[in-house]
């Protein structure tokens, strides 16, 4: 699946799938990239906090960054991931991974981590969901890659109006956060009871954003929404025992897992309006993964 995640998002970003909600009409030029999220966006955190808890990532050995890189980069896919082309496009360096990279964090930093949730491990431990924020020593939800951020924030700007300046004029990659949460949920609750979660998900993804906006000067976010995981191989491997009537005919997909995708984007997008009236002078950018994703599903022959 993350393979074809690469290739989805190199569509995405050719493209150009990721409507402006609303934004300023004067083209903005970029110095940097701070980026977080999960498996999605990470170049090459995951890796080593599982090796401290000396938990096995696959993502260490091929065919891993065999498309690209000519070795295992540490990103969940065979070559490059969507944060990377933005790089690209925008004339600066791939993103470094916080974890990896000795270097400086000027041009950007990516906090990002494979399985990483929305929500800290505490509200799966109370309600006993096991799955990465549980069952692994390791808590590396959006709260905890913010504290990260705030924790660098020195070492890259000094007074107030020096980080204004910087981080007003650096690009913000606030996803995908979501799908973690699910997946790992799945495993104890119902779609319905986990349909209950995303109000408390989408609204952490909110409040971060907020926090970006009005304590450290973000003016540009670009803001993912969750993939149709229940279209890919194996996640339909793993939830096998659903009745035929689960599945779309059409697709394969299990459609009351995608309707919660769906649900999920919705109330993101209603969010993220809403900050957008709040912050006129922001540029909030939301990012369709669920479309450009259905639409392979659903045409594979348009892609090859």
């Amino acid at each position: 699946m993350h393979t074809v995640l690469c290739a989805i998002f190199l569509i995405l970003q050719l493209s150009s799938s990721m409507p402006v909600i609303s934004s300023p009409s004067s083209a903005r030029h970029y110095k940097s990239i701070f980026s977080f999220g999960d498996s999605l966006a990470d170049t090459g955190n995951g890796p080593v906090i599982f090796q401290r808890f000396s938990i096995f990532n696959p993502v260490t050995r091929p065919p891993y960054g065999s498309t690209f890189f000519g070795r295992p980069s540490g990103r969940d896919c065979d070559g490059r991931l969507i944060i990377d082309f933005i790089a690209e496009n925008m004339g600066l360096p791939y993103v470094p991974a916080t974890q990896v990279h000795n270097g400086s964090f000027h041009q950007g930093a990516n906090f990002a981590v494979a399985a990483a949730t929305t929500l800290d491990a505490d509200f799966y431990h109370e309600r006993g969901i096991p799955g990465a924020p549980s069952k692994f020593p390791l808590n590396t939800s959006l709260g905890v890659q913010l504290e990260w951020f705030e924790s660098m924030k020195p070492s890259l700007c000094r007074t107030d109006r020096e980080c204004k300046e910087f981080f007003g004029s650096s690009l913000f990659f606030v996803g995908e956060f979501g799908v973690n949460d699910y997946h790992f949920s799945f495993q104890k609750k119902t779609v319905q009871e986990v349909r209950s979660f995303v109000p408390d998900i989408v609204a952490t993804i909110s409040m971060a954003i907020e926090r970006l906006i009005t304590k450290h000067g973000a003016r540009s976010l670009v803001v993912p929404g969750v993939i149709p995981s229940r279209c890919s191989p194996p996640i339909l491997t793993k939830f096998d025992d659903a009745s035929p009537a689960a599945y779309d005919s059409k697709t394969g997909c299990l459609k009351a897992y995608n309707e919660l995708g769906m649900y999920h984007n919705s109330l993101l997008q209603a969010a993220l309006s809403k900050l957008q009236a709040k912050h006129r002078n922001v540029r909030i950018i939301y990012a369709d993964y669920f479309g450009p994703v259905m639409d392979m599903v659903e045409s594979p022959h348009k892609f090859g």
